[in-house]
């Protein structure tokens, strides 16, 4: 049995036809005839999350596992502002989400109705394209509709993939049934194609980079791709050019260099000039260090590439010149044969910058004390092999930077917007339906503000949360200016004298905890064991002050 309602059968009849078939809903009433054919038609793996800004995170995450768009279901009102962040961080992180709101027809706005607020527009700077549907269902409405709903689903995965949404206004009764199949409504496809590399434009970008000295590839976020991975280090090897990359760049050859953050600190040293690039190429998402931003803008390069499959002019570095309309794998293929082979240098200088950086971190962590720091690096050392770890924003994600992880490993996180807000949520949802183990490291007011990630039926058995509660937002005394202030403890730092334990009894889950190196060890046995069959928290108790002077220490050991 499936809605009487003919713009969502025809709305649910091109979804299908697509192979879009992942389906997020929270409940509401005004959302009932999307609720009805979604899942009466039997045709729809469809889940059920009460809380919308959770859920739209969840199918986030669950669009990133899956590597294919995911549809996300609310009622109308204040519900739909509740997606709004997860939206936006699909947008800048790139990932497709078909975005379906109920709404009250357009004659109840501002009139007083309950659950009505105006929605035409209300992503309007986070999505690719955006459309209301009809009333009426005449004939003439329908093929309008149709038409547009396969424009939006088409531009969801053209060029770089990214959010869309459908606005549906309803008129009562909602919950009428038909006991009929899906209709069958013409699908338009468009091609996929990103256009090659014209012979002129390679023969200028072959002469620029045989004339460049000083190449640095910048890899942005990604997924992993061994086939990119293997082309890069060839590239790179033949042109001497130096790849920086992080964790989140999901690239492994030892040809490339890791330890940013601390390497940007001893360059600072050196003559800087030396590692100033003659030619920068960049891909992939944002980065993470923010030593290494300032760096290539202050040192900017003389020529700036970005390579984006939807020519995204993205100029993070003030330098740039040319955004080339490719993606990463397909443009070092295309270049590789035609470049000469030159020794450099300048690659040979970073890479023995990067082995003096790894000398000193090594040796100032021998005598290290219980802290954030000891903790990531623990976890590095003992994370399980092919595993997926998801790092939480604020110092999680910045500690990792200091840390050596298995090469198997594949790192996620949240850097489309950088928030706290959805991190748990978005793992939750890509948990469900990996069958990796999947471990979140996370923060203490991060977990606690997204604590409903918690709550729906699809937490799974492989995921492990490791919650490092320093007793507030720690990274507000790491960077400078906050931490001076007469406001930080009560409204930077926000101290939480709260625990997770509470929240994995609410929600079923095990629970760990350790205030110390042997308790630690003790724990991260536990949290590993291959008998362990229940999703489980970690909580590990560590000193904000402890922290920030160790944190500090590092930097100030490796410029010294």
């Amino acid at each position: 049995m499936i809605s009487d309602k003919k713009h969502i059968q025809q709305l649910a009849a091109l979804l299908q036809q697509k192979g879009i078939s992942d389906v997020v809903i929270s409940p509401g009433s005004r959302n009932g005839p999307m609720i009805h054919t979604f899942s009466g038609s039997g045709l729809f793996n469809c889940r059920t999350v009460v809380d919308e800004r959770s859920a739209a995170y969840f199918a986030l995450g669950l669009a990133q596992a899956n590597k294919k768009p995911v549809v996300i279901v609310c009622s109308s009102g204040t519900a739909t502002l509740n997606y709004a962040p997860a939206v936006a961080e699909a947008f800048y992180l790139k990932v497709p989400l078909v975005v379906i709101t109920a709404d009250r027809p357009e004659y109840w706005i501002d009139q007083g109705e309950n659950q009505c607020i105006n929605q035409k527009g209300i992503y309007s700077n986070f999505v690719k394209k955006e459309y209301q549907l009809p009333l009426g269902e005449t004939e003439t409405e329908l093929w309008q509709a149709a038409n547009e709903i396969n424009q939006c689903l088409n531009i969801s995965l053209s060029g770089q993939p990214a959010p869309v949404h459908i606005n549906v206004p309803l008129e009562e009764p909602l919950h009428q049934l038909a006991d009929i199949d899906l209709p069958v409504v013409i699908e338009i496809n468009e091609p996929q194609n990103i256009p090659a590399i014209d012979a002129d434009l390679t023969q200028k970008l072959v002469d620029e980079i045989n004339n460049s000295k000083k190449i640095v590839i910048l890899a942005g976020q990604q997924n992993a791709n061994k086939e990119l991975d293997t082309l890069l280090t060839a590239f790179a090897k033949k042109t001497g050019a130096v790849v920086l990359k992080e964790h989140l760049s999901n690239l492994n050859s030892t040809q490339f260099c890791g330890n940013i953050d601390t390497m940007m600190a001893a360059i600072l040293n050196d003559k800087v000039e030396d590692f100033q690039a003659d030619l920068l190429i960049s891909f992939g998402g944002h980065f993470v260090s923010k030593s290494l931003k300032q760096f290539l803008r202050k040192n900017k390069a003389c020529a700036h590439w970005h390579l984006s499959p939807a020519n995204d002019y993205y100029d993070t570095y003030q330098s740039l010149t040319r955004v080339i309309q490719a993606d990463a794998a397909s443009f070092f293929s295309h270049l590789h044969s035609k470049i000469f082979t030159q020794e450099s240098p300048y690659f040979q200088r970073w890479k023995n910058k990067e082995e003096e950086v790894i000398g000193l971190q090594n040796k100032y962590v021998e005598t290290l004390p219980f802290s954030d720091l000891k903790v990531t690096l623990e976890l590095a050392r003992r994370i399980p092999e092919y595993s997926d770890l998801h790092l939480g924003n604020s110092t999680p994600v910045r500690y990792a930077l200091l840390a050596n992880f298995n090469t198997t490993i594949r790192f996620y996180g949240n850097r489309g917007t950088s928030g706290i807000d959805g991190s748990l949520s978005t793992a939750v949802g890509f948990a469900s339906v990996s069958e990796k183990l999947n471990t979140v490291l996370i923060g203490d007011l991060s977990f606690f503000y997204d604590s409903n990630a918690l709550w729906n039926n699809y937490v799974g058995k492989n995921l492990r949360i490791v919650v490092i509660n320093n007793g507030g937002g720690n990274i507000f005394s790491l960077i400078k200016g906050p931490g001076e202030s007469p406001a930080f403890k009560q409204y930077f730092y926000a101290e939480n004298k709260y625990s997770a334990a509470g929240i994995a009894q609410t929600f079923g889950l095990d629970y760990l905890c350790a205030d110390n190196e042997t308790n630690l060890n003790t724990a991260l046995n536990d949290l590993y064991h291959p008998g362990r069959k229940k999703p489980t928290i970690l909580e590990i108790f560590t000193d904000a002050e402890v922290n920030t002077n160790t944190f500090r220490g590092l930097f100030n050991f490796v410029k010294q």
